[in-house]
């Protein structure tokens, strides 16, 4: 399997997952004595330390306010792709290469140009680079064991992915380069294998920021342009920041390009942390190597089968449900919905901020009515909220929660292990892939349990009630 050949690919210029990587350089330049020296600036009161829970990160030394500024960056310390130069042959195949890469892989692009800098011995950003992790704790990296046992189809289906992209893009690469000669060579002769590749686009998914770009797009917005920005990405995940990033609107004419910010007050040893953004476990292990306990946006992906709601719904106590012989105007709703017709999408969720996606609550409601009379009363946008309590009476929604609770039961049975017996796994003592991976699946269960405990709930409101509430 394309999973388990990538890990075993151990080359010199290399990357395997650990739990505390060391730096790429084994006494790398002091990142941030260079930000300075290139014009930017950095609090006197902000230090490196390898002391956090996180690992490496930004601590505080002493007490700071909110609103002071922490580190800015001047527009040239940034490093970005920028597709347009082809001042050079090497820059030339660069961006060639860069446009065989897929665009929800954008990180293999810059990670190109991040090669490119790693393999020149004379990079303007070495100071930065060889402060940057030796190894990474995302999946493509486990071992296959590992991987296997994360036990979530679809976070498996996208590892193998990057995986088999990795390895046929490491064969694209040999072709696109074999009769290069060495000085138009984009990564100065150098062997770029799919451990390379791997790491490089790691250490862009992981440490990488969206900024605005100088090009204008129609409507006069900016482009949204990935960089990696020096000791700023060495400010750790929280969902509660404690600083934020500006962007300097006229960054391009001033001194100073970006800026982190204290958005609280800062005690002292605090760590610096920013949010990554409002993602769920799956974004979180895949590009950033970590867990979220208790995730507020972590959601399980279902597939919207009429078989599989059909038996969900009977196993709810549903005499007979319409899920594989929809009424014509439940199917004209169902099309609405984007769950039946020419091109449906049916990834439906649960859990995460509203704990039934509305697409999926909607269709249970309608087909779960049998009359169009009283379908009709409630716009699209009702019948997906979970606040518009009981639209179609207290019956019908005591079914709909009952249902959701039966295709929850029915996912959590497709996890071949319990939380009990991977809680017991984890006080054992495993490697530290082992163990993200069980956290992995733990947290992925516990979403399921506490939207059947959030309905379980819901069902026993309204049983208490006499009459349906409208919306």
């Amino acid at each position: 399997m394309a999973m388990a050949s990538l890990a075993a690919q151990i080359r010199p210029f290399t990357c395997l997952a650990a739990s505390q990587p060391s730096r790429l350089a084994p006494h790398p330049p002091d990142l941030i004595r260079w930000i300075k020296r290139e014009g930017g600036f950095v609090h006197h009161a902000i230090k490196l330390s390898q002391e956090t829970q996180f690992g490496i990160g930004l601590i505080s030394t002493e007490q700071i306010s909110p609103g002071t500024d922490l580190i800015s960056l001047p527009p040239h310390v940034p490093l970005r792709f920028e597709s347009d130069d082809a001042s050079s042959s090497s820059s030339s195949l660069l961006s060639a290469l860069a446009r065989r890469v897929p665009e929800e892989l954008w990180a293999m692009k810059l990670g190109l140009r991040l090669l490119q800098e790693r393999a020149n011995v004379d990079s303007f950003w070495w100071p930065y680079i060889s402060n940057l992790p030796e190894t990474f704790t995302v999946p493509i990296f486990f071992p296959g064991e590992d991987i296997k046992n994360l036990q979530y189809a679809p976070l498996l289906y996208q590892v193998n992915k990057r995986c088999r992209f990795l390895l046929e893009f490491e064969q694209e690469i040999r072709r696109t380069l074999e009769d290069v000669k060495a000085s138009d060579h984009p990564f100065s002769g150098q062997d770029v294998n799919a451990s390379a590749l791997g790491w490089t686009m790691s250490a862009v998914s992981t440490r990488a920021f969206r900024l605005h770009g100088n090009k204008k797009l129609q409507g006069g917005s900016s482009d949204d342009v990935p960089m990696m920005l020096p000791l700023i990405d060495m400010c750790n995940h929280s969902f509660k920041p404690n600083v934020k990033i500006i962007q300097e609107q006229n960054g391009a004419e001033s001194n100073t390009l970006v800026k982190v910010v204290a958005e609280t007050e800062l005690k002292e040893n605090d760590p610096l942390l920013l949010n990554y953004g409002c993602l769920s476990n799956d974004f979180f292990l895949l590009d950033y190597g970590f867990v979220i306990e208790s995730n507020p946006y972590d959601t399980i992906e279902l597939k919207y089968d009429e078989q599989l709601m059909d038996a969900a719904s009977m196993a709810a106590g549903v005499s007979s449900p319409k899920f594989s012989s929809p009424a014509p105007w439940q199917h004209q709703l169902l099309s609405q919905l984007n769950l039946a017709g020419e091109m449906p999408n049916l990834k439906v969720t649960i859990g995460g901020p509203e704990p039934v996606e509305g697409r999926l609550l909607a269709a249970i409601r309608i087909l779960l009515c049998g009359e169009m009379v009283e379908v009709e009363k409630h716009d699209l946008d009702t019948l997906k909220s979970l606040s518009a309590i009981a639209p179609l009476g207290i019956a019908n929604e005591i079914a709909v929660f009952r249902t959701v609770i039966a295709l929850c039961v029915i996912a959590l049975s497709h996890f071949p292990t319990k939380i009990m017996e991977d809680e017991a796994i984890i006080k054992k003592g495993v490697p530290a892939t082992a163990e993200l991976s069980i956290k992995y699946r733990i947290q992925k269960k516990s979403v399921i349990i506490d939207v059947m405990k959030d309905l379980t709930r819901r069902v026993k409101l309204l049983s208490s009630k006499e009459t349906p509430t409208a919306a």
